[in-house]
C-alpha cells in the first residue's frame, strides 16, 4: 500500500510556511507571496508523493505544477527564459519523460511534446535553416495545426488491432 501521508503533509507544511511568511515581516521572501508559489508547493507535494511514496503516477502532475510555478516566477527575472508556449510544452514533455523513467509508459507522448517544444522554441532558427525551401515551408507552417488535429484524432479514434 502506498504511503498517503506524504502528499497532505507537504501541502500542510508548505501552505503553513507560505501563510506564516505572508503574515510575518520577513522581507527576504517578499516576492514569493504570489499564486505561482502555491503551484510550486502543490507540485512539490506531488513530486515527493511520486518519488518517496513510489506513487509514480504523481510525477507528471508534480513536474507540470512545479514547472509552471517556476516559469511564472522566473519569467520576469531571467531574460534568457523563453516567454513562449514552447516553455509550457517543454515542461509537460519533461513530466512525461520523468514519469516514463519510473513507470515505463509515456515515452511517445514525452518525445512528441519534446519535438513540438523544440519547434516552437527555436522556430526562427529552424526557419533560417530551411530558408532554401521557403515556399514549401510556408505552406506547411500555415496548416501545421491541422496536422496536429489529424494526428490527435487518429490517436483518439483509430483502435489498435
Amino acid at each position: 500500500m502506498k504511503n498517503q501521508r506524504i502528499f497532505p503533509g507537504i501541502i500542510l507544511v508548505g501552505f503553513g510556511g507560505y501563510f506564516f511568511l505572508e503574515q510575518s515581516t520577513i522581507t527576504v521572501f517578499e516576492g514569493l507571496h504570489t499564486w505561482p508559489t502555491l503551484l510550486i508547493i502543490v507540485g512539490l507535494a506531488f513530486l515527493f508523493q511520486g518519488y518517496l511514496a513510489k506513487d509514480h503516477e504523481a510525477i507528471l502532475p508534480g513536474v507540470i505544477l512545479t514547472g509552471f510555478g517556476l516559469h511564472f516566477h522566473v519569467i520576469n527575472h531571467l531574460t534568457i527564459w523563453p516567454n513562449s508556449i514552447g516553455a509550457f510544452i517543454l515542461i509537460i514533455a519533461l513530466g512525461f519523460l520523468l514519469r516514463y523513467q519510473k513507470v515505463g509508459a509515456g515515452l511517445f507522448q514525452g518525445l512528441l511534446f519534446l519535438v513540438l517544444a523544440i519547434l516552437l522554441l527555436f522556430n526562427e532558427k529552424i526557419m533560417g535553416w530551411l530558408g532554401f525551401l521557403e515556399n514549401g515551408v510556408t505552406s506547411i507552417l500555415t496548416y501545421w495545426p491541422l496536422l496536429l488535429i489529424v494526428i490527435g484524432g487518429y490517436l483518439l479514434f483509430v483502435k489498435k488491432k
